[in-house]
């Protein structure tokens, strides 16, 4: 059994070190929060944050992987990658219909592009508008829009993770790195 518990250890430690070593957009800082401990036996998180200059943060997210040596039916496997991503817009692009259906098309596109192979896959997008009123009316309007989603990784671990610091950035209104434009190391928070 103690073999076991090491050889499932291991895995899950080659997985974080995939984490950890995957090349991110430069303008994303992360950082290593505390992950949910009662959804799996392994788990492991990192939240990122947008910037897009020095004190200017744009959107924001977290990348959590959970591992469960035994499996689990409804991943469809023993590693499942949670996202959270959420950013400020334009209230104007708030009313845009389709915005929704481009958000999880970012999500899409980011793991295709970077080769970052799933299945079991599921989410949702919420566009958020906020009008303030009566003393609340100086804040005027604001808008957001947030992208929860999981799957089931095949392969290994870093290019989900590449692909959810893209998806964060195209959240966040950045374009996409121009071809030839290599993805920099991991960026600690300024707190580390």
């Amino acid at each position: 059994m103690g073999a076991r518990n090491q050889i499932e250890g291991a895995a899950f430690a080659e997985a974080v070190e995939y984490i950890d070593n995957a090349p991110l957009r430069p303008e994303v800082v992360v950082d290593e929060i505390p992950a949910p401990q009662r959804i799996a036996p392994f788990a492991h998180a990192i939240s990122g944050d947008v910037f897009a200059g020095p004190d200017d943060e744009i959107g924001t997210g977290r990348f959590i992987l959970l591992h469960d040596p035994a499996g689990n039916d409804a991943w469809d496997g023993t590693f499942r990658c949670v996202t959270f991503a959420r950013a400020d817009i334009e209230t104007d692009m708030a009313a845009d219909p389709s915005l929704p259906t481009v958000g999880w098309t970012w999500l899409t596109d980011a793991l295709h592009n970077h080769d970052a192979d799933y299945h079991a896959f599921s989410g949702s997008v919420t566009v958020v508008h906020t009008e303030g009123f009566g003393e609340m009316a100086a804040d005027g309007a604001n808008a957001q829009i947030e992208l929860r989603a999981s799957w089931t990784p095949h392969r290994e671990i870093g290019p989900h993770v590449t692909a959810w610091s893209d998806l964060l950035c195209a959240l966040a209104g950045l374009p996409p790195l121009a071809p030839g434009v290599i993805q920099l190391p991991r960026r600690r928070s300024h707190g580390h």
